[in-house]
């Protein structure tokens, strides 16, 4: 299924997890569904998802993309000591 929401580049047509930037909180998250009027993201690795407003993410870049799943592997190795 393709989920279209507004977001700060347009419409953005998302399928599944997509990685979304948002600027209200400076972090990417997994584009998970709609919820309202908002757009709920899951930090990449897992966690508690948040709200965001659709009008102001965006595609996270390759940077943001990569530095995310840096995050979430320092995050795994972190919890296994």
């Amino acid at each position: 299924m393709t989920l279209n929401f507004p977001c700060s580049q347009g419409l953005y047509a998302t399928r599944g997890r997509s990685l979304v930037y948002d600027p209200a909180t400076d972090k990417v998250g997994e584009y998970q569904a709609a919820a309202g009027p908002y757009a709920m993201l899951r930090p990449v690795g897992g966690g508690r998802d948040w709200q965001a407003d659709p009008a102001r993410i965006r595609p996270a870049t390759v940077a943001e993309r990569l530095s995310a799943g840096v995050k979430a592997a320092n995050d795994r190795a972190g919890r296994s000591l």
